[in-house]
């Protein structure tokens, strides 16, 4: 006699033929979240980071070359960080303008 299959049954069978490297677009998009949320960290830490120096500076414990490098890849983050954001903007703009 045949029994009856379940559909947790048939679930598993497909997610079986499923390779566990591929991910699925849910992760991926968790995945790119993360990484944009770990850069925006980043450059909030170089921020953080250029105003510890000054202070630094103000007490005579660090040189002003090197306040001048912490500003300056502070705003080179910054300045990345604009353009990325830009050309995010751009993409999505031109996606809304595709008609269907």
């Amino acid at each position: 006699m045949i029994e009856h299959i379940s559909t947790s049954a048939i679930s598993a069978i497909k997610n079986a033929n499923v390779s566990s490297s591929e991910k699925t677009t849910a992760e991926i998009t968790r995945s790119f979240g993360e990484y944009l949320n770990d850069a925006l960290s980043n450059v909030a830490a170089q921020e953080a980071n250029v105003h510890k120096m000054n202070d630094l500076y103000l007490a005579g414990q660090v040189d002003a070359t090197e306040v001048l490098v912490a500003a300056s890849q502070s705003q080179i983050s910054l300045q990345f960080t604009s353009e990325i954001r830009n050309k995010v903007v751009a993409a999505y703009q031109e996606i809304m303008r595709i008609q269907v």
